[in-house]
């Protein structure tokens, strides 16, 4: 048997410096402490956070996508797993 994904639309930040502040408030970690974002650096001069998913902490690297999925969870989603995926939703006009 085959099997297709509902489509749903999720929330996703892209883990980048510039998009640090609104990840920061998408995934609630992360926050600036002493100016300083509250992540870590893998040794190669890239940023990484450490989401909590449903199945513990997960590693996100710079370029992951963070998604909120469709109950609220979150989880981290490499760029390429994600572009093959997902497509840009257009948001409901009110």
């Amino acid at each position: 048997m085959k099997f297709r994904k509902k489509p749903v639309i999720i929330e996703a930040v892209q883990l980048r410096w510039d998009t640090w502040s609104e990840m920061c408030d998408h995934a609630g970690v992360g926050q600036l402490s002493d100016g300083k974002p509250e992540g870590f650096h893998p040794g190669d001069g890239h940023i990484g956070l450490h989401i909590p998913t449903l199945e513990g902490l997960m590693t996100a690297e710079e370029g992951d996508w963070i998604i909120r999925g469709v109950a609220g969870e979150l989880y981290p989603c490499k760029p390429d797993i994600f572009e093959a995926t997902y497509e840009l939703a257009e948001e409901p006009k009110p």
